[in-house]
């Protein structure tokens, strides 16, 4: 899970984990320079318990940790499977602050790149690697749209543009509007559930 500081990282693992938490076993690991500030605010929420979280301090940018030397996440992912054999799926949460973060491929077998409203219309447009070579690309926050003067359809139609036919969505996670969508991702392209018969 990358994206931009602020842009509802955290915010989609909580909501995807409360939808989910009775059918498939999950768990976090959250990625920050100083603070394990994410972890506990997952803890906090109750919906993971808190030995399915792994709070990381990289002491330095998060994306080094995502990127060139996963080995601090790996540690993390095996201790987590070792505690808890059933695990199904294991969110990695990066700390960002930009547009180009994008996880190494030898980390994570899907990506899921979060962008807010907030930053603006344009955002889509400049098309950093996350928003491209995600499997999912989500544009958060829709309700602060018309209080920050950006057009959803203009972001829309740059989204589709560079994404082709991959997926993307829009959500507010404050109301849970558009977490379907990524729900429904989840369950068809990573889980595979709804192929079963």
């Amino acid at each position: 899970m990358g994206g931009p500081v602020g842009a509802g990282k955290t915010q989609l693992i909580e909501r995807i984990t409360r939808a989910l938490s009775r059918e498939i076993s999950m768990a976090a690991v959250t990625n920050d320079i100083y603070t394990i500030e994410d972890a506990k605010i997952l803890a906090a929420q109750g919906i993971l318990p808190a030995d399915r979280i792994v709070g990381l301090e990289t002491g330095g940018c998060p994306h080094t940790a995502i990127r060139e030397d996963t080995s601090m996440n790996e540690a993390a992912i095996a201790e987590l499977v070792e505690r808890h054999p059933d695990l199904e799926v294991v969110f990695v949460e990066s700390g960002g602050d930009n547009l180009s973060a994008t996880f190494s491929p030898e980390l994570v077998d899907f990506s899921i790149y979060v962008i807010d409203v907030a930053q603006g219309e344009k955002i889509p447009r400049k098309a950093g690697q996350g928003m491209i070579k995600s499997d999912l690309f989500v544009i958060n926050k829709t309700d602060l749209a018309p209080h920050v003067g950006a057009d959803l359809a203009v972001m829309e139609a740059d989204s589709k543009v560079f994404r082709g036919d991959r997926p993307f969505c829009f959500t507010n996670l404050k109301t849970d509007e558009g977490l379907d969508h990524v729900i429904e991702w989840l369950r068809h392209d990573v889980l595979m559930t709804d192929l079963e018969s």
